[in-house]
């Protein structure tokens, strides 16, 4: 006996889904324009003070700031593929072209390292000087609460409908808000008197961003190998088992996109009807679903014991 069932009906292709996804896409797609523009804005701010006063550190940040609207712009584009639709040649659809929009946020994060580290080695060798500090200082300011606005927004949504891109996007943005501290800091030690301050806060916020990219990236890779969190098997495990009828159950989970799947194989004695194995599957998906809040999609298969 080996049989699956779908609470959506017979459509093919088609995949239970829980939750209300056209409302999730319409918050992630506001998130993502709101913080483009508000990072645009700021950005050629902090670029034109950067040109005016030859601040290495207030130049990363604008190059942060800015680098994050291109990024966005690639979440967007994940976030607009991901909505097809499931077909013959792609049957679980196309939900991770989200955590592929997320690993382009990963490599321009350590582009914009390497860009940062380079810039500033090159003043802190040629002792370049720092100019018009007080409109630095101020441009900094600026940039340190527009970043703090926007990725507290961008976190709330991604983690609400749990969007590794989105997330990865937010990270970025709490960077650059680190970054516009460790501009802030580097010029507020050149107006003290400490012409090399301003390099080495470039220095320091290449650490800062090597870390970032380093998470961003080990979360991204993680959703598109298949790897899911601590606990989730466990937990899908123990609900199925908890199901009147099921002998014993094998768990498998997967991330696509925003979307963790998670199948139930699930063992009943060989006298079960079809009937009564549908309806425990129902059971099952109910009972999963329910241990594990975040998942959206429940796939039940049942199986006779061996005798």
């Amino acid at each position: 006996m080996h049989v699956t069932t779908q609470s959506q009906g017979l459509e093919p292709f088609a995949t239970p889904r829980r939750g209300d996804d056209l409302a999730e896409r319409r918050d992630a797609n506001r998130a993502i324009g709101v913080s483009a523009v508000g990072l645009a804005v700021t950005g050629f701010v902090e670029l034109a003070i950067a040109a005016l006063s030859g601040s290495v550190g207030l130049l990363g940040d604008a190059l942060h700031n800015l680098s994050d609207v291109s990024t966005s712009f690639a979440v967007f584009v994940g976030m607009r593929v991901s909505k097809r639709r499931p077909s013959e040649t792609h049957p679980y659809g196309w939900e991770r072209a989200e955590d592929v929009a997320g690993l382009a946020v990963a490599l321009v994060i350590w582009a914009s390292a390497a860009l940062t580290a380079v810039i500033s080695v090159r003043k802190l060798l040629e002792n370049g000087t720092t100019s018009h500090v007080g409109f630095g200082i101020a441009a900094a300011a600026v940039g340190i609460i527009g970043n703090q606005v926007v990725a507290r927004y961008k976190l709330a949504v991604g983690r609400r409908i749990h969007s590794a891109a989105l997330v990865a996007d937010a990270q970025h943005s709490w960077l650059d808000a680190i970054s516009s501290a460790g501009a802030l800091l580097g010029l507020v030690g050149v107006a003290l008197g400490l012409p090399w301050a301003d390099g080495v806060a470039g220095l320091v916020m290449t650490l800062f961003v090597c870390h970032v990219g380093w998470e961003v990236t080990r979360d991204i890779v993680r959703h598109l190998t298949d790897g899911v969190e601590d606990g989730v098997l466990t937990a899908a495990g123990n609900a199925a088992m908890q199901v009147e009828g099921v002998e014993h159950a094998h768990v498998r989970a997967r991330w696509m996109g925003r979307s963790l799947l998670v199948e139930v194989e699930g063992y009943l004695h060989g006298d079960t009807t079809l009937e009564r194995s549908g309806a425990i599957g129902a059971e099952v998906e109910t009972a999963v679903a329910t241990a594990v809040s975040h998942a959206r999609f429940v796939h039940w298969s049942a199986r006779a014991m061996p005798s």
